[in-house]
């Protein structure tokens, strides 16, 4: 006679919203921008176990002007997915949108649906996306598309912005803050960015930023480094 030995499958227990309390969605427009902002935070989350996913609008095909489109595609995918790894995350996704041209080919490219489904099959208790007030006009741009997207899906989760490009957030005081120690992943967050290569540019324009914001941060909960970010749903 011969059994078949069945599998146990876990029962993940959902909090209120009947999402899964351990899956984390970062979504932002390009393929470091997981790190400038909740790096530290997305490197404790993983090692607390949660899954972290992340979303990527574009492929940043515009951030190497000299070097041939496939090329930059090839290179910035491979060093998303290799940092995703370090940092113990759960894959990277990206949506292929042109930059500068969120917003139309958003429509154009029907990727509410698209969005829609991954935010349901990852089913995130939270999301992490750009900032409101962010110097970039791709990161507003983006912002502006997430917000729609769960307020059109009725999805009701925690979600938390992040700054890229601003240094202090002195017009967000009016948003519940949240801040996280990452002091024992900051490190991890300073090699994530360094692999980066293809972006050694945007790493010398910000990564003093990165230092400073950390460091003020920490010193609104009394430690070494922290993340800070403000809820906006």
């Amino acid at each position: 006679m011969i059994t078949k030995k069945s599998r146990k499958v876990a029962k993940v227990s959902l909090d209120e919203n009947g999402h899964d309390p351990n899956s984390v969605l970062v979504i932002c427009a390009h393929s470091d921008d997981q790190i400038f902002g909740p790096g530290g935070t997305v490197a404790k989350y993983a090692k607390e176990g949660k899954k972290v996913h992340t979303i990527i609008f574009s492929y940043g095909e515009l951030s190497l002007p000299l070097q041939k489109k496939e090329y930059t595609i090839k290179a910035r995918v491979k060093e998303a997915k290799d940092v995703d790894k370090y940092l113990g995350g759960h894959g990277v996704t990206f949506l292929g949108l042109e930059e500068s041209k969120f917003s139309e080919q958003f429509i154009k490219k029907k990727m509410y649906p698209k969005l829609k489904r991954l935010i349901l099959e990852y089913n995130p208790s939270i999301i992490f996306t750009h900032s409101v007030d962010d110097p970039m006009p791709d990161h507003r741009a983006l912002h502006k598309l997430i917000l729609e997207t769960v307020d059109r899906m009725r999805y009701k989760c925690d979600v938390y912005m992040f700054d890229v490009w601003n240094l202090f957030n002195f017009k967000k005081r009016h948003y519940v803050k949240i801040v996280v120690d990452i002091s024992d992943t900051f490190n991890m967050k300073i090699k994530a960015l360094r692999m980066f290569t293809s972006q050694r540019n945007s790493l010398i324009l910000l990564m003093w930023s990165v230092y400073l914001r950390a460091w003020h941060s920490g010193r609104d909960i009394k430690v070494r480094r922290a993340e800070t970010f403000y809820k906006i749903r």
